[in-house]
């Protein structure tokens, strides 16, 4: 029982392997190395202050840095680099990064 188990997942692996999933679309690509490369830039973050009836005051925040901004790395490297792994073609257009 076991043999065939492994057959089978060997099979449907396989299988899986040959599907091709086509390239996504360019613009979205860039859309989303942008947001990447925005990233790379410095560290993110919001902070909101506010008051309310129940509770008073309150305060809260969140701080973001990616690893792209811990190793140093360039912006513009790091979109770059993002569509071309994601479309497998350089990006079709300049990233808009602020």
């Amino acid at each position: 029982m076991r043999r065939y188990t492994l057959s089978f997942a060997a099979v449907a692996l396989t299988a899986l392997a040959g599907c091709d999933l086509p390239p996504p679309d360019p613009e979205k690509a860039a859309q989303q190395c942008e947001e990447r490369a925005r990233k790379a830039q410095g560290p993110t973050g919001n902070i909101t202050v506010g008051t309310n009836s129940r509770t008073g005051g309150f305060f809260e925040g969140s701080i973001g840095v990616t690893s792209d901004f811990l190793r140093g790395d360039d912006p513009l490297a790091v979109y770059q680099s993002c569509v071309l792994r994601l479309t497998g073609q350089a990006p079709i257009r300049p990233p808009a990064l602020r």
